[in-house]
């Protein structure tokens, strides 16, 4: 006799920001959804350090304490949030059938897919190399490791930007590498840029090389190449920070749904 499914009206797919608005109206509904977390239950605004742009927080809020109030709302109106990782679907019949954690097997009626993206990377073959050992997409994990050190932030826009003011609080000197002449972060993120003194920008400048060893010593340096007149520049540092935007988190389901490039 094989064994009965729990069956699920409203099954939401991540935790960030997207899963849990939709888990708050669906549960002000009475559709009784469950909110499975994912890998990093909160979503990226929990490697947020401040949210200033959000209506209602008049003086600002750290990103990880914004998700938790996503949280309470959405539990108080009855949503079931679980640990866990959706690792499969089945779209092909309704109710749909989605694995978790590679072990067990719930039934969907409705799948509201809010996966969210990662951090995308440069795809040089020292940034995996050294991954884990001064390489980094996350300077709210990863930045008290290089407290009074030198560290090195590749990137362009508001998170960059973010990245780089947050680290300057705590690093000796913060590099950025820009591959434009200029900036595409917000005007008032790049203010918060310029006015940081510990921070200098290199623009026209993209990564050759990142240098040192993977263990004990890590990251020793940067090789910086200027895409306008091919000058390299080595720029010293103990970290290496990638915030170059993000990709989808969207493969889970190919051969499930349609889906753009």
């Amino acid at each position: 006799m094989s064994e009965e499914l729990e069956k699920i009206e409203v099954l939401i797919i991540g935790s960030g920001p997207a899963g849990y608005t939709a888990a708050i109206y669906a549960a002000r509904a009475d559709l009784k959804p469950v909110v499975i977390q994912g890998m990093q239950p909160g979503g990226q605004l929990t490697t947020t350090t401040d949210v200033d742009n959000y209506p209602g927080y008049a003086e600002g809020i750290t990103g990880p304490e914004m998700m938790e109030d996503f949280k309470k709302q959405a539990e108080r109106f009855g949503t079931d949030t679980r640990w866990g990782m959706v690792t499969k679907v089945d779209f092909s019949e309704r109710p749909f059938k989605v694995e978790i954690d590679e072990s067990k097997n719930v039934l969907a009626e409705t799948v509201i897919i809010a996966t969210g993206a990662s951090a995308r990377w440069l795809g040089i073959e020292d940034e995996e190399r050294l991954n884990g050992y001064g390489v980094s997409a996350c300077a709210t994990c990863d930045g008290f490791f290089y407290k009074g050190k030198d560290v090195v932030v590749v990137g362009a826009g508001d998170t960059a930007a973010e990245e780089a003011t947050y680290l300057a609080k705590m690093c000796n000197k913060v590099t950025m590498l820009v591959r434009r002449d200029e900036m595409r972060a917000s005007k008032a993120m790049q203010h918060r840029v310029m006015k940081t003194e510990n921070l200098e920008i290199l623009f026209n400048h993209e990564t050759k090389s990142i240098n040192g060893e993977a263990g004990p010593i890590g990251v020793e340096s940067v090789t910086a190449v200027n895409n306008q007149t091919g000058e390299e520049t080595i720029v010293p540092c103990s970290g290496f920070f990638v915030a170059i935007g993000h990709t989808p988190n969207s493969s889970l389901f190919k051969g499930q749904l349609d889906m753009d490039e």
